[in-house]
């Protein structure tokens, strides 16, 4: 996962993930100009495996994360990251499983569908819980991310997850025992999104105090 090289960055002219776009509007009478970008909407589910007491994580490498913690230099007119100078690990992000919304079905199936392929979990429709909808990225994309918990069991593991190697996924799932997990997403030194630790906190004000006392 973490052996990056030949890193070279260009302008992005066709994608099939974000798309571009540049607003125009009037507001209290004055023009204003707007730069956004057209981004899917997404799932993220905390998973928390009730057998060991862990809460289940993913981690993977985010060009994005790893372009905007390295060094960009120059070779011969061509824009680079020199992986020498820049170790893939700045890359290293841990994250909740998650998901865009590109399919027509439920969100909930989507859902469903990332535990499987990235976690191994087969969880049932009806034991995803939603948590809450919120917008991200509200200065670029402002994309709607809904979020979900779901409680597993290791009997319910299938598979080892990792996500889909024919759309070059490379997960790896982390499992960060309850007792640790707070002061694993206020450390400085992880790479990771706001949302995981929104869903930690709420997990600790949710959920904690009822699955400790069975403990």
């Amino acid at each position: 996962m973490d052996k990056i090289s030949d890193v070279t960055i260009a302008d992005c002219e066709k994608s099939t993930y974000i798309k571009p776009l540049r607003l125009t509007y009037q507001q209290n009478g004055i023009k204003k100009i707007w730069d956004a970008m057209k981004v899917h909407d997404s799932v993220v589910i905390l998973i928390y495996n009730v057998t060991r007491h862990v809460l289940v994580f993913v981690k993977q490498f985010r060009p994005a994360v790893y372009l905007c913690s390295s060094k960009v230099s120059e070779v011969e007119g061509q824009r680079v990251i020199k992986h020498e100078e820049n170790p893939p690990n700045l890359g290293l992000t841990y994250e909740l499983c998650a998901g865009i919304v590109d399919k027509d079905t439920s969100l909930e199936q989507i859902a469903q569908g990332e535990v499987l392929e990235e976690c191994g979990y087969k969880v049932p429709l009806d034991k995803l819980e939603r948590m809450c909808s919120c917008r991200g990225g509200v200065g670029t994309s402002g994309a709607l991310q809904t979020m979900y918990f779901a409680e597993v069991t290791d009997a319910m593991r299938v598979s080892q997850g990792g996500g889909v190697e024919e759309e070059g996924e490379m997960i790896d799932v982390v499992d960060i025992p309850v007792s640790e997990a707070m002061d694993f997403v206020m450390d400085d030194n992880v790479n990771k999104p706001v949302g995981m630790m929104f869903a930690v906190l709420w997990f600790f004000q949710h959920k904690n105090k009822h699955y400790s006392s069975k403990i």
